[in-house]
């Protein structure tokens, strides 16, 4: 009621037409009125007065016309500027109305109109910051919507400087989300999304994005992929972490989720519905496998991708099946032809695939920590082997036995090496462990140590693939190892590539020079063995001298090898 007292003229004068749509009209008019009442009483004076000559009259009502009118015309002038903070600040709020372009309004005046135009424009700043926030970030959990999401995923990659870059889209959604959150209640349903957003961003880089599409899926993109079994890995991570238990509200809160993986380059935003889209397919198809399952769309890779699911679940327990076997390779000296160690290589006898290449498998059991008790027990099962050998009467050779990158890095490795031969009774210097360069040099003082306590237990130390590598000369005189295997792809054209037989006869020398033992892999043809042998390389192995087998195959060859080196004695 008494604002709208105060606006009793405004209202008034609004009622005009000319004035209606002009708040500087309005001011201008009350202006021209005000500095005009001088004059109208003047002139009302001069009317009814007849002190003066009409002369006089007409020239004092003149001099007080011209002297009105310039005041009036310097009192408009000066209000019109004075009336510029109302007039900026209304541009500026229509402008924000069409355009959303912020004002920039000064803020260091004091007064009713400086007030004024800070007080809109912090307005419009957290106006602006509100509607953002509204428009492009979930309520719930704060993360980016599909909108931010799909704006930040392709102004990264238009920003990359990578050519045609892969981008990964990951789509999470909880299984039976539905039963849940009748289960749980609107609240605690809530609370635990949160939750989940939270875990989820616990283990994504910085450069990847994350964002809650609804309210059970998850969106995650992936602009630095690494590798294809970079996904994988992070895709069990998530799967790993939102498995273990939520403690809401004093309640423990189980959950599990599936993961659609779409994998693609992105050349405009519609590729990134395009990824989503897929995504989404591969998660029902995800969900359909059962609970905690990932999926990827890729149409060429599914098939492979099925197959890789399907060995995962099956690689689980095989090893307590009874399914791992061990075979075995010779190593032959070059010189006498006589057998002097024999490779452990792992084998997989599945029930219904029959004998499953490693080169299948053992990645899988590298990504999901499997490597380490499979590692073991063939380090404990190649041993034993060895030892049961030797107790049979055949002469004593190397068993050659493969760390993977994952046992290298078990705190416990030194602990049981010297376990297993402890139990197998197998004398130390008849154990031989393979390392492969690449992953001794991600932390060289760790390799160095642990090379070293392997060193002490009398184990031979063999440094394999070499040349594939970093292959320094730095790294190689600080690792304690007693024999170098040249890498196959150097020996399988080493008779017709000029570059593979100057690397070969590069590591021959090297290794002579440092004083160490040379084994070259992948020997096939007598061509290959000859010109190795006139390099001077000590050991071969490879088709050339026989194919991994089983032990009891193994046994023979030893039984005649052995039968040999008696008659040459």
């Amino acid at each position: 009621m008494q604002i709208n007292r105060k606006l009793y003229l405004y209202s008034s004068l609004a009622q005009f037409g000319l004035l209606k749509k002009s708040y500087i009209a309005k001011i201008m008019l009350v202006a021209f009125i005000g500095t005009h009442v001088p004059l109208l009483t003047l002139i009302i004076s001069f009317v009814t007065s007849n002190s003066y000559s009409w002369e006089m009259a007409m020239r004092v009502l003149l001099i007080a016309l011209l002297a009105t009118l310039a005041g009036t015309a310097a009192t408009i002038y000066v209000l019109h500027y004075l009336l510029a903070p109302v007039i900026l600040t209304s541009a500026a709020l229509q402008d924000y109305l069409h355009t959303k372009k912020l004002p920039e309004l000064p803020t260091e005046f004091v007064d009713e109109a400086g007030t004024l135009m800070a007080d809109t424009s912090q307005t419009l700043y957290k106006l602006d910051e509100l509607i953002h926030q509204i428009t492009n970030y979930d309520n719930l959990t704060g993360l980016p919507n599909r909108d931010l999401f799909r704006d930040r995923l392709y102004q990264n990659v238009s920003q990359s400087q990578h050519y045609q870059q892969l981008v990964a889209v990951l789509l999470l959604g909880i299984d039976d989300f539905t039963g849940i959150s009748h289960a749980l209640g609107h609240e605690i349903t809530n609370s635990l999304l949160r939750s989940v957003a939270q875990r989820l961003n616990s283990c994504l880089a910085k450069t990847d994005i994350l964002a809650h599409l609804n309210q059970d899926e998850f969106a995650i993109a992936c602009t630095d992929i690494l590798s294809f079994e970079s996904v994988i890995k992070l895709s069990q991570i998530l799967l790993s972490t939102l498995s273990k238990p939520f403690l809401i509200e004093g309640q423990q809160i189980h959950i599990t989720a599936s993961i659609g993986i779409a994998i693609n380059e992105i050349v405009d935003p519609n590729s990134v519905d395009q990824l989503l889209q897929q995504a989404h397919i591969a998660l029902y198809q995800a969900q359909q496998q059962g609970r905690s399952q990932y999926q990827f769309y890729s149409p060429e890779m599914n098939a492979q991708l099925q197959e890789r699911l399907a060995l995962e679940n099956e690689l689980r327990g095989a090893l307590e099946r009874g399914e791992m076997v061990v075979y075995y390779q010779p190593l032959v000296d070059l010189q006498t032809r006589q057998i002097t160690a024999v490779e452990a290589l792992v084998r997989w006898q599945h029930p219904t695939r029959g004998l499953v290449p490693p080169g299948k498998f053992i990645p899988i059991a590298e990504d999901n920590g499997l490597i380490v008790p499979i590692g073991e027990w063939v380090l404990r099962t190649a041993c034993a082997q060895n030892r049961a050998w030797q107790i049979s009467g055949l002469g004593p050779i190397r068993m050659s036995v493969n760390l993977s990158a994952r046992q290298f890095e078990q705190p416990n490795l030194v602990q049981v090496v010297r376990q297993v031969l402890k139990q197998t009774e197998l004398q130390a210097s008849y154990l031989e462990l393979e390392v492969t360069e690449s992953f001794l040099v991600s932390d060289i003082q760790h390799s160095v140590n642990t090379l070293k306590q392997l060193r002490e237990l009398g184990v031979w130390l063999a440094l394999d693939d070499f040349g594939t590598g970093y292959s320094s000369l730095n790294y190689l005189k600080r690792f304690p190892v007693n024999m170098l295997k040249i890498d196959r792809s150097f020996v399988q054209d080493v008779t017709s590539n000029a570059d593979s037989a100057a690397v070969t006869d590069a590591i021959i020398a090297l290794a002579k020079s440092l004083q160490l033992n040379i084994t070259a892999e992948g020997v096939e043809t007598q061509q290959q063995l000859d010109y190795l042998q006139e390099r001077g390389c000590q050991e071969g192995q490879g088709f050339y001298f026989g194919i991994p087998a089983p032990a009891d195959r193994i046994t023979e060859l030893l039984k005649q090898n052995f039968q040999q080196i008696k008659e040459v004695a």
